[in-house]
Parts: structure tokens; C-alpha cells; sequence
């Protein structure tokens, strides 16, 4: 989830958002009820009062007197909002996040209202942006040429994995069009405990393999692992590893435990090699692993590529050759 980000800590126009980690059960109606008001508070300039229900962080990093700035570039910039076509809710991580797709008086493309609320009912973001819509791509019916394996050994779950933005919102991105964030659940959770020790979380230190063979191109070792709910994005990517397959496709797996990486650059791999650990580090709040096909060695460039990986199960089907997809329990066979 190098893009991805779930604690949206700053109110920002017109920015985009990226989300990393898990859910936890939420009753959509009330959020949706909450968001509904949340945003009415906000479009009426009840701020005072909208400031008072942000979560300590929000209240730091913005106080009323911003708000108020920000609510009025909202008037100037985007007018009164004149219909709302989609209200939704997801969850990650004990956060509920509550989106509206809506129109504007002075924006011709649609916008969305995020807001996102912690376990407490505080406010933890706040944003307005662009509606997120799947990225155009030309390789829809792309075939993988490498021979690729999960690149982990144990029984993973797919938390952002498919071709549509409900199951995935690297889809917005074209280089990360066909992108996964894979991570372990049990019982519902990533984690044991309160969650604020990354050794708490269930996929934190297990082994990760090399996912088909080629030449190691990138690679970082020295990222410092996150405290969980705090992001790197100025090292997006963290700890990570591409991979050059020789055939215009180029690995990409990301947010790897420092110290632990067993290959290095210019190294030529094959799969199924010891690579190194499941980490927390760069743009990511909790321990997953994040992992893309694309046309380039450059991060943020190049067109992203399915990964149909081979002999893998998937909730406890048998897969020859296949994509993994959003909400799935998959292990390599």
C-alpha cells in the first residue's frame, strides 16, 4: 500500500487517498447517519463544533481557525453540493470510513467527502477529493509470462486484491492497477492485544520467498519499521525488493521487516528463495506485505500488469493459475 494511507491525520482539498489495513465490524447505517450529519455540520460552518469530535491528532494538526480557512476555499472552489450519488461505508484497522460521491455547483466531475472515525467516535479525517474511478488500462487481458508463486508460504488474506475499486483501491492507480495488500487475520482481526506493537500483528516476522525468478534491480534494508497507525511517506515503499523477470515484467514487494532482507541488487534470484519478513515499514500503518506487476523498474511509473500466480489455493479451492481477489484465503500448494 505504498500509495495507501489509513490515518488520514490532515484536511486536504482536493487530495487523493490511499488506505492500508484491516476491518473491523461496523454498523453502516449509524456511520453513514454520522457522516451524513458530520458533513452538514461542515457545510453549515458548525466548526467549532465539528473541531471538538477530532481525535487529539486531527486537533493537532488542525486547528479551527484552518478549518475555517479550508471550509471557505470549499465555498469559493467548489460552490454548494447540488446531489449526492453514492454514500458507502469501509472499515480498516477499527477505523470506520465513511465516503459520499456527490456533485458541486462549481465542479464539473464529481467529489467525494471522506470521513474517517476511530474506535472511540472521534473524527480521525477528513478530506475532499477527486471521485476515485479504475484507472484505463490496456493489459485487461494481459497473460503473465514469468511463472509466478505467492510469495509467502503460509495461509495469507487478500485485504485489497481484484479488478474493481470495491475490491481494491489500487485500481485507481495505473501503475498499480492490478496491485495486492495481503496480511494474516484471525477471528476478524490482524492483530492480538491493542494493536500498538507491531509484534502484536499476526503477519509481522513471518517469511516471505521470492516470487518467480529474475534479477534483483532495487532494494532497501534500512527503513525503520512503524510504529502502528504511523506512516513513511517520504519512503513509500519502505523495505522492498523489485525483481527485473527479463520479459518487461518487473516485481514489486514492499513494506519488508528491516534487517531482513536475503537478497541484494544484481542478484539473480529464482523462486521460491528466502527473501526476508513481513515488516511495517514505509507508507503503511500496520504489518502487510504489498505486491505489484508493472512495465518498469521506476516506482510511480510504467503500467501496472495482472498477476495471475500458479498452484495456490484460495478458501480452500484448489487454483491453477489465477488472481487472488479482495476477502479470499490463500496459501501457495
Amino acid at each position: 500500500m505504498s500509495q495507501r494511507s489509513l490515518a488520514y491525520r490532515c484536511c486536504v482539498l482536493l487530495a487523493g487517498l490511499s488506505i492500508a489495513v484491516v476491518s473491523a465490524a461496523a454498523d453502516d447505517g449509524a456511520v453513514i447517519e454520522r457522516g451524513q450529519r458530520d458533513t452538514a455540520r461542515f457545510y453549515s460552518g458548525e466548526l467549532a463544533a465539528l473541531h471538538a469530535d477530532f481525535d487529539d491528532a486531527m486537533k493537532s494538526g488542525l486547528s479551527v481557525d484552518a478549518l475555517q480557512v479550508f471550509r471557505t476555499q470549499i465555498g469559493e472552489q467548489l460552490g454548494k453540493e447540488v446531489s449526492v450519488l453514492d454514500e458507502s461505508v469501509t472499515t480498516a484497522g477499527g477505523v470506520q470510513i465513511y465516503t459520499r460521491a456527490a456533485t458541486f455547483e462549481k465542479h464539473e466531475s464529481p467529489l467525494e467527502v471522506v470521513l474517517a472515525y476511530s474506535d472511540d467516535g472521534k473524527i480521525a479525517g477528513f478530506r475532499i477529493r477527486p471521485k476515485q474511478v479504475e484507472a484505463a488500462t490496456e493489459h485487461l487481458e494481459y497473460q503473465t509470462k514469468t511463472p509466478l508463486r505467492l510469495p509467502f508460504t503460509d495461509e495469507w488474506d487478500v485485504f485489497w486484491g481484484g479488478r474493481s475499486l470495491k475490491e481494491n483501491y489500487h485500481t485507481a492507480y495505473p501503475d498499480q492497477r492490478f496491485a495486492y495488500d495481503v496480511l494474516v487475520m484471525r477471528d476478524g482481526a490482524t492483530h492480538e492485544g491493542d494493536g500498538t506493537e507491531n509484534e502484536q500483528y499476526y503477519c509481522f516476522g513471518l517469511p516471505l520467498v521470492v516470487p518467480g525468478d529474475g534479477i534483483v534491480v532495487s532494494a532497501a534494508n534500512d527503513v525503520e519499521d512503524n510504529v502502528p497507525g504511523e506512516m513513511n511517506p517520504k519512503q513509500a515503499l519502505g523495505n522492498h525488493v523489485i525483481i527485473d523477470h527479463g520479459n518487461g515484467e518487473f516485481s514489486f514487494i514492499a513494506h519488508i521487516k528491516q534487517g531482513t532482507l536475503a537478497v541484494e541488487v544484481g542478484e539473480k534470484v529464482t523462486a521460491g528463495q528466502p527473501l526476508g519478513l513481513t515488516g511495517n515499514s514505509g507508507n503503511t500503518s500496520e504489518a502487510h506485505v504489498h505486491y505489484h506487476l508493472q512495465t518498469t523498474a521506476e516506482f510511480g511509473k510504467g503500467d501496472g500488469l495482472p498477476s495471475q500466480f500458479l498452484n495456490y489455493t484460495a478458501d480452500g479451492e484448489k487454483i491453477e493459475r489465477g488472481e487472488p481477489t479482495r476477502g479470499q484465503k490463500i496459501q501457495p500448494r
